[in-house]
């Protein structure tokens, strides 16, 4: 059996990208960035007045002049029409080019102006104040961000900044999602006293579209040999195939003899985690890659986000994946030797971590709410309160 490490260990390594394609801007949202991008001029391109105000040489104040004539104004994305002189200033509005020479932008609220001329209720004005200087932010030829990087709002606006409209991001992976289990129904059917519904299919389509992810084929399988492997059979030509259910030791928990049957390369079968202990991932002749995760609710969410997530994270070039660190705000036991999983919330003002309760992972409320999966280690019996943990953010 695999401890946590060695299985995300072994993740690692056979991940490999599904290639590079180019998307319209508007549609980079969520995806992953594929190529370094670089400042196309400096930014910004101009010195840029900061504050609606004056514009003036710093050399006239400082040689006493405190009464200024206003020869224009100078409007955002608008070149200025006539040179300073000696007791000359621009009016200028925030985001216009600063004519050469000016060095200096006084805010209007310290201004009075009359009769076009202009004085100052300050005593001090100092060089490039309320200025934004060409290149302050970025030099042109510069690498502003680095692949690979999450395409997010904050990312979009500032490519559509340096003028690029359409952006180089790693392809998506093709992807099958098979439920499976003759006691399960779907949510608008009628389910029987014996019957649950099918909230897992839901889940792992929400939590790929999360990376933009939709699956190709999404179906349901009842605990019947042929016909798992007749759909199985389809799912397997796809780059990633989740499987959900059936893949424990009970009777009718088919799956792991059926991907044997199917010439899958059994990569390993359970791992000392709690829950999702009885999880399976597998290889197709093709290099596809097989998990199936356990059915039970928690289990499921636990072993996508350890698991498939790492598996997404390396597909996509990330060499390391982000994971967080939180005071847990009670102590917690456990009587194993297995690396735990636990659903925690943040608390809104003390910052630590709230352990949600639940019954099992069978519990359909158990991550409810949840922020995150915070780890309890195998080695640890006892984490006390106000101890560091981490955690997977949800």
């Amino acid at each position: 059996m695999e401890t946590f490490d060695s299985a995300k260990l072994l993740l690692q390594k056979i991940a490999g990208s599904f290639g590079c394609e180019e998307v319209d801007l508007a549609d980079a949202d969520n995806r992953f960035l594929a190529i370094n991008v670089t400042a196309d001029r400096d930014y910004p391109p101009f010195n840029r007045a900061a504050m609606d105000g004056y514009a003036l040489q710093i050399g006239d104040w400082k040689s006493g002049i405190r009464s200024y004539e206003v020869i224009e104004v100078v409007y955002a994305g608008a070149r200025h029409k006539q040179e300073l002189k000696k007791g000359q200033c621009y009016k200028i509005m925030t985001g216009a080019a600063c004519p050469d020479g000016v060095n200096a932008v006084v805010k209007r609220e310290d201004a009075i102006e009359m009769d076009g001329l202009v004085s100052f209720a300050i005593d001090r004005v100092i060089e490039f104040q309320h200025i934004a200087r060409q290149g302050e932010d970025i030099k042109q030829g510069e690498t502003v961000v680095r692949s690979p990087q999450k395409c997010d709002a904050q990312l979009i606006s500032m490519l559509a900044a340096l003028g690029i409209s359409r952006v180089t991001v790693y392809t998506l992976p093709s992807v099958a999602v098979v439920t499976t289990g003759s006691e399960i129904v779907q949510p608008d059917l009628p389910a029987g006293p014996f019957q649950i519904r099918n909230s897992n299919q839901f889940l792992l389509k929400a939590l790929l579209k999360k990376w933009s992810i939709m699956p190709q084929l999404c179906t349901h399988v009842a605990d019947d040999i042929p016909s798992l492997k007749v759909v199985l059979g389809k799912a397997l030509k796809h780059d990633i195939t989740l499987i959900n259910g059936g893949v424990s030791a009970g009777d009718a928990d088919y799956i792991p003899s059926v991907l044997s049957d199917l010439g899958i390369e059994i990569l390993f079968h359970k791992v000392c985690i709690k829950p999702g202990k009885p999880i399976l991932v597998g290889r197709t002749a093709r290099n596809g890659i097989v998990f199936a995760l356990p059915g039970n609710p928690l289990s499921c969410l636990v072993t996508f986000t350890v698991f498939v997530e790492e598996y997404l994270y390396r597909s996509f070039q990330y060499e390391e994946r982000l994971i967080y660190s939180l005071p847990i705000l009670e102590s917690r036991c456990k009587k194993n030797e297995l690396t735990e999983f636990f659903p925690v919330k943040i608390h809104p003002s003390d910052g630590g971590l709230i352990t949600l309760k639940n019954n099992g992972s069978g519990d359909i409320t158990a991550a409810l709410g949840a922020n995150g999966l915070a780890i309890h280690p195998d080695y640890i019996a006892e984490v006390a309160a106000h101890t560091c943990v981490y955690f997977y953010p949800l």
